[in-house]
């Protein structure tokens, strides 16, 4: 007797496992997962190091060379990467499947901690970062507002935009590409400074020693006690020109006489255009194990409720939508 002659002669054996088969299909379609990528549990390890004003060529001798040759000797990993950039540095650890982050990040923290001496004193310390599993952009949004500067823009996006966007359902995180971040620059001559007889590490003394935070602690009697303040921090381009550097023949020599001063954007290497205008892109990062469609579609139903709250003359954007992809991928199954 045949494999096919056993379901002809008992059609209630037959029935059983078409249902089972048909409700097997169901679970499927209703649970499984809609991805573009298969999800993958790994573990990258970071890590980053600043060292201000040093060129790329610096860095990578002194700082990316040493610490990549330490963290090479960690087990189980799979590959590194490294970026020397100028003022930074970067590591990247990418550990076999399987792996314990917990212990590969140890070990890192260890090695680095090693050659941490043959570093530049100057340098920064390490940051080390751990990473579980890959993260993707489900979608980019382009935000312009003509009325705002962009350290304007990035500071409307970090205390009103993020909150919003990281709410919605199923997304994790919200990245800004093109953040420009508020920070004092200090811009200095070296004319001005050779014929007042000021050298940079005078200029980096001063500012270390009158721009600290400080914690004066408390004082007490028998019935009250107060805690002390201490304004030790500067807080305008006027009052970090006012800095006193050296004694000079005609007087005392300031931070304003030898530079200029001003409070811009922290990193100006970078610019943000869209259709030929000035802008920042965000980045919506789906939590791990959502279905991608389902979060995308929360994200454009939001845009309308959150376009409608902006200030005059900014716009927010769809540019990129990954889904489109996916969504091109199930509409031909069915065809």
């Amino acid at each position: 007797m045949g494999f096919s002659e056993i379901f002809i002669r008992r059609p209630v054996l037959s029935t059983v496992l078409a249902s089972l088969i048909l409700f097997l299909g169901l679970a499927a379609v209703v649970n499984l997962p809609v991805r573009q990528y298969p999800e993958v549990e790994e573990t990258v390890i970071t890590v980053t190091t600043t060292y201000p004003g040093a060129a790329p060529d610096l860095i990578q001798g002194f700082i990316t060379a040493p610490i990549a040759s330490a963290v090479s000797t960690t087990e189980n990993i799979d590959y590194i990467t490294s970026a020397s950039r100028p003022s930074a540095s970067v590591v990247t650890v990418q550990m076999k499947l399987g792996a314990d982050p917990d212990i590969a990040l140890t070990e890192v923290m260890s090695k680095v901690q090693q050659v941490r001496g043959q570093l530049p004193s100057e340098s920064d310390d390490p940051v080390i970062v751990k990473g579980t599993g890959q993260t993707f952009a489900l979608m980019y949004l382009a935000v312009q507002n003509p009325n705002m500067t962009p350290e304007q823009l990035t500071e409307y996006l970090e205390r009103v935009i993020r909150p919003r966007v990281t709410n919605i359902e199923g997304v994790a995180q919200m990245e800004i590409l093109g953040a420009s971040q508020y920070a004092m620059r200090v811009w200095l001559d070296p004319l001005e400074m050779s014929a007042r007889g000021v050298t940079a590490s005078e200029v980096l003394a001063a500012i270390r020693s009158s721009n600290f935070l400080s914690a004066p602690g408390k004082t007490e009697n028998t019935y009250f006690a107060y805690s002390l303040t201490l304004e030790s921090t500067i807080q305008s381009a006027e009052a970090f020109g006012a800095l006193p550097l050296v004694q000079g023949a005609n007087g005392v020599v300031r931070l304003s006489d030898v530079a200029k001063i001003e409070l811009a954007s922290g990193d100006q290497d970078a610019v943000v255009t869209f259709d030929g205008e000035p802008g920042t892109f965000i980045g919506v990062i789906p939590a791990p194990g959502e279905n991608q469609l389902d979060v995308a579609t929360n994200v454009i139903e939001e845009l309308p409720r959150l376009g409608a709250t902006l200030p005059q003359g900014m716009t927010i954007n769809l540019v990129y939508d990954s889904t489109e992809t996916i969504s091109a991928s199930i509409e031909e199954v069915f065809k």
